[in-house]
């Protein structure tokens, strides 16, 4: 278009010179013909034209004019950009209620995708994620790390208020760390800030101290920050259920509104939220003036709101209907989720899994990307290591070699092992000492559509390697208390969520191997817990790097897992909305990372007033 519109410039430009040129050859041409002085010259001399130079006379002035018009307009047109101005709704459509928007809260088991979405968008933190594995300044205007690593002391922009005006101090901060911290709250962020000192320096200052070098902590300081003034007085007791969890004040992009509510039960039950840009917001007030929330409890009933237009966005569907709404002409955007999804072997309940052929035969069977083809409608990347996309450590899984030639390796590694092939049961057999082991074993998942059909994958996979396995499937909350955390299993399908850091010492630490520690495949190696200790208090980025290259290595070399692959998060939102950006987002809820940045309405100004307008701003 930029193309198209500079050559019509010039095309006019060239007219324009052509059409100048005739008529100074045109003045001359009156000057030896007429003359007498200069004033009256003109009237003069237009009385002396016939009747076809006035028709060319005047046929020249139009086009003279008109090209000049033209010509001013595009220039105009070619010195003026589009920016983005305020204005605009969103509407969202988000799975279940809210009843925790509170950042103490709105994580773990207690709370719903709305309770983290409107959290996201009502409050703020000191730092906030960029997207992209690093942060940006958000109610801090700087902060200083210590030498050891063990302080860090965060100084508060200057003018910095609540939605209801009241202003924000160092006070808020340490009444948010220190309530965290306090186990009546029974906060799910109690353990990010477990043994972390809290002080007030002075009216703007922080200051946090650890007991050891922890790199990662910086994430902790996104963690929206609660108004002193008005949680000082609710009792711990109430903490959960007052209203303010509700109708929520915070510092964020967006305040609240509106909320409408239906009666149900003698319950008061919200139904949608409307949230206006708030004018005072530290990182500049949000182009789109209102999102609203509608609220539904299935995902056909968002999918049927966002055909018939009730609703203009929705996020985490499933795969299915992204491919469908994309091939239906939505815009649907898409991006990988720091979590691996993997088999985890329990040598403790099925000895069979204590010798490395057999896990590494049945890695190598696994078809990865017809898993993410079949179930995930091609909306998934491929894993090989215990590190997801998304996170510092992360690096792109090798190319899979073509299935058949894994499937004579798989089976070649077998029978060195001493396993053999048995025709008649179509099972594979091992003696050891006097007891013959039969190689087959069940694998649990809980019963979410999307684990149950990959174990299916994975039993029809291990099937061509002629390896029968059982299913079995729990609802979810029987799945975490009867078969993961007591590690009652021979294989587990299942998945493990990271933050930015990409820290594995939860998930393959030794000293995690026992609930609540996440290590579920009992994995215990001492290079590993080394290297993990290690990378845990590594200030380096590089040396980090390079340790956990070192721990990629021993997890290929003894094959605990099968890593498979990370979803990817998905988000329908409409052609109109410009400036959604998000290359690395931890949970559904941070795609709001820069919804201040976010426009559907523009203006057009010249490019020359953008710098001015933006030091304005």
């Amino acid at each position: 278009m930029e193309q198209v519109k500079n050559e019509g410039l010039k095309q006019i430009i060239a007219l324009y010179a052509i059409v100048k040129r005739f008529l100074v050859a045109l003045n001359i041409r009156l000057s030896q013909r007429f003359i007498f002085p200069f004033e009256g010259r003109f009237t003069l001399a237009f009385k002396s034209f016939s009747s076809r130079e006035r028709k060319l006379f005047f046929g020249v002035v139009s086009v003279f004019s008109i090209t000049t018009i033209i010509l001013l307009f595009l220039v105009n047109q070619a010195f003026l950009v589009k920016v983005p101005s305020s204005g605009g709704i969103l509407i969202e459509g988000v799975l279940n209620t809210p009843a925790h928007i509170n950042p103490l809260l709105s994580t773990g088991e207690i709370s719903s995708e709305a309770d983290r979405d409107i959290t996201a968008l009502v409050y703020s933190g000191l730092l906030r994620s960029d997207g992209k594995g690093g942060f940006i300044p958000d109610l801090a205007e700087s902060y200083k790390v210590s030498k050891d690593w063990l302080t860090y002391t965060f100084t508060l922009k200057n003018n910095l208020t609540w939605h209801d005006g009241e202003e924000i101090n160092a006070d808020d901060v340490v009444f948010t760390i220190k309530t965290a911290q306090d186990s009546r709250m029974k906060s799910p962020k109690r353990a990010n800030w477990d043994g972390v000192g809290v002080e007030q320096v002075d009216k703007l200052t922080v200051r946090f101290t650890l007991k050891k070098p922890y790199p990662p902590f910086l994430e902790n300081t996104t963690m929206g920050i609660l108004p002193e003034h008005i949680w000082r007085t609710i009792d711990f007791n109430r903490f959960d259920t007052n209203k303010y969890n509700r109708e929520p004040i915070g510092s964020g992009p967006y305040q609240i509104d509106r909320v409408d509510t239906i009666t149900k039960d003698g319950d008061s039950i919200p139904v949608s939220y409307t949230l206006k840009a708030f004018k005072h917001f530290v990182l500049g007030r949000p182009y789109i003036d209102t999102i609203k929330f509608i609220f539904s409890s299935s995902e056909d009933n968002l999918i049927r709101m966002l055909r018939s237009g009730e609703i203009n966005s929705v996020n985490s569907i499933s795969p299915e209907q992204g491919k469908i709404l994309s091939e239906s002409g939505f815009r649907v955007e898409h991006t990988p989720l720091p979590r691996v999804l993997a088999v985890f072997f329990n040598q403790n309940q099925a000895p069979i899994f204590i010798n490395p052929s057999v896990r590494k035969a049945l890695a190598l069977s696994v078809d990865k990307q017809a898993i993410i083809n079949n179930v995930l409608a091609g909306y998934g990347i491929t894993l090989d290591s215990p590190i997801p996309p998304g996170t510092i450590n992360y690096e792109d899984s090798a190319p899979e070699k073509p299935l058949a030639e894994r499937l004579l390796s798989a089976k070649d590694i077998l029978e060195k092992d001493g396993w053999k092939w048995s025709e008649k049961d179509s099972l594979w057999t091992k003696k050891v000492k006097k007891e013959i082991l039969t190689l087959s074993f069940t694998i649990s998942t809980s019963e979410t559509p999307e684990l149950k059909m990959v174990a299916e994958e994975l039993k029809t996979a291990w099937g061509k390697l002629g390896v029968p396995t059982e299913i079995r499937v729990f609802a979810t909350g029987d799945f975490k208390e009867t078969i993961i955390r007591p590690r009652k299993f021979d294989a587990l399908f299942f998945g493990q969520v990271f933050g930015h850091d990409g820290d594995a010492f939860p998930f393959w630490h030794s000293s995690q191997r026992v609930d609540p520690g996440l290590n579920i495949a009992s994995y215990a190696n001492a290079r590993v817990d080394k290297l993990l200790d290690d990378a845990r208090g590594e200030t380096n980025p590089l040396r980090r790097k390079k340790l956990y290259e070192d721990f990629r290595k021993e997890i290929e070399l003894d094959t605990p897992a099968i890593f498979i692959y990370a979803p990817e998060f998905l988000y329908v939102v409409p052609e109109k909305v410009n400036g959604v950006s998000f290359e690395s987002i931890m949970i559904p809820s941070e795609r709001f990372l820069n919804v201040y940045k976010w426009y559907i309405n523009t203006d057009n100004i010249w490019k020359i007033f953008i710098k001015e307008k933006e030091n304005v701003s």
